[in-house]
């Protein structure tokens, strides 16, 4: 049986699943989907991380490290990413959760 990077198995005579890859926007990796953290801007307005990556609403992609969030956050990449200003509150709730993230 033929083993994908994931570590998917594929059953004789299926081709192998592609995984979605999305790019980072602080560092501009390209990666699995399953390897990035999504933040979300809802309908309801607010922005927020989307650990579930099924929430409704526009999405944009962050490497789990604390480097790439500060930098997401500070250069305003995540702002142009979700096309919408992140309020006060919303901002201090995601440097909240960049501060618990591990350093490269």
């Amino acid at each position: 049986m033929a083993e994908s990077n994931a570590g998917h198995k594929a059953k004789a005579g299926r081709p192998l699943r592609r995984l979605p890859v999305r790019t980072c926007v602080a560092c501009q990796e390209a990666k699995t989907k399953r390897e990035l953290m999504r933040v979300v801007h809802t309908p309801a307005g607010t922005v927020e991380v989307d650990s579930t990556g099924k929430k409704a609403g526009r999405g944009a992609y962050l490497c789990p490290k604390k480097n790439c969030w500060e930098l997401g956050l500070k250069k305003h990449a995540l702002q142009r990413a979700l096309k919408t200003e992140i309020s006060p509150e919303n901002l201090a709730a995601l440097q909240a959760f960049a501060a618990g993230l591990e350093h490269e």
